[in-house]
């Protein structure tokens, strides 16, 4: 069985309380103290998105500040960008009989739901975060009875936001057509699935023509090759849309071929602390929010109180009061803090 001690997960110093601290788990108090060491150390099982991922680690990393600070022991799993892999984790913890809670971050909902079904079969208090845990991407309503909360983003709601972003950066050049190359992240997981439909469907009939496409992997290294593959064969991009860190790999391809960000329109998702210094400075066109850090605390927030109190919280919007709908724009830029490095 494939796992890693949390020990072992680099530690962010987490900047987004000025933007996030006013957020709070509808209805419900704040997990019960430890009580000194009386009550039992809870066993919990963290099933990743995947460990390396610069999204990821501050997620993490504020679901183990709280464990921590509830007599929790975590024990996190990684996914690694695998479906199967991450069904087949689940099933491991089910056998072991050893965790009183799971929290999942899927990377492909459908793939998993029976195995998180067995979960809750077999006693396991589950909570669900990030991402979608069902075959419906475009509500962030629990889809699978008995989860103690559901902690997501909408993947639709996301791409229509980045496609209105995408149509706005061409329209202020006047652009039409407006040749786009557009970078998936993982084509298989659900978020790119959902961000790739919304995009398509907010852009139809606009200037925003997609003339290339590439996969970052959420891997800037490998957005920097597959940015340089395109400009190589497509010399007449105008814009380039992909999530932060394709973006980031995007930078370092342009740079490569001897140009400068400001010759190509950049729109992100992410809301990384680089999505919004380079929106601030005007190289980035705009970027749409994610909070992994918020997501990660109230997450584990609300398995905690489940396991500690029986409480459950249903769905739980972490992005419920944040400015300007989500989007980073220049002249909003100073109204956000980053919760990952990018």
């Amino acid at each position: 069985m494939r796992h890693s001690r949390s020990a072992a997960i680099s530690r962010f110093a987490l900047v987004a309380g000025v933007a996030t601290a006013a957020l709070a788990l509808a209805g419900c108090q704040a997990p019960a103290e430890s009580g000194g060491g009386e009550e039992e150390t809870l066993q919990i099982a963290y099933i990743s998105f995947a460990v390396a991922n610069t999204y990821d680690e501050p997620m993490l990393a504020e679901a183990q500040r709280v464990a921590d600070e509830n007599n929790a022991e975590l024990t996190v799993f990684d996914g690694n960008l695998d479906p199967s892999l991450q069904a087949t984790l689940i099933q491991d913890v089910v056998a072991s009989g050893q965790y009183d809670g799971m929290i999942v971050q899927p990377i492909y909902g459908p793939a998993i739901l029976d195995a998180v079904q067995g979960a809750l079969d077999a006693g396991i208090t589950v909570v669900n975060i990030d991402q979608i845990l069902g075959d419906d991407f475009t509500s962030g309503a629990t889809q699978l009875e008995g989860l103690s909360a559901n902690v997501v983003f909408v993947g639709s709601i996301l791409g229509q936001k980045f496609g209105e972003q995408a149509v706005e950066a061409c329209a202020s050049k006047n652009l039409d057509p407006c040749n786009v190359a557009y970078l998936h992240d993982l084509k298989t997981s659900a978020v790119s699935i959902a961000l790739w439909d919304a995009f398509n469907e907010v852009t139809a009939g606009t200037p925003v023509t997609v003339v290339a496409e590439g996969e970052t992997f959420w891997n800037p290294a490998a957005a920097q090759t597959a940015v340089a593959d395109i400009l190589t064969a497509n010399p007449d991009i105008d814009a380039i849309v992909t999530s932060d860190q394709g973006l980031q790999g995007a930078a370092l391809a342009i740079e490569a071929a001897g140009m400068s960000m400001s010759d190509f329109l950049l729109v992100g998702y992410g809301g990384s602390v680089w999505g919004q210094e380079h929106v601030a400075d005007g190289s980035v066109f705009s970027d749409v929010l994610m909070a992994p850090a918020t997501t990660g605390r109230l997450g584990m927030e609300a398995l905690i109180d489940a396991l500690r109190n029986g409480n459950d919280h249903g769905d739980v919007d972490p992005f419920a009061d944040f400015p300007n709908n989500g989007v980073i724009t220049q002249d909003t830029a100073d109204q956000f803090t980053g919760e990952w490095a990018g």
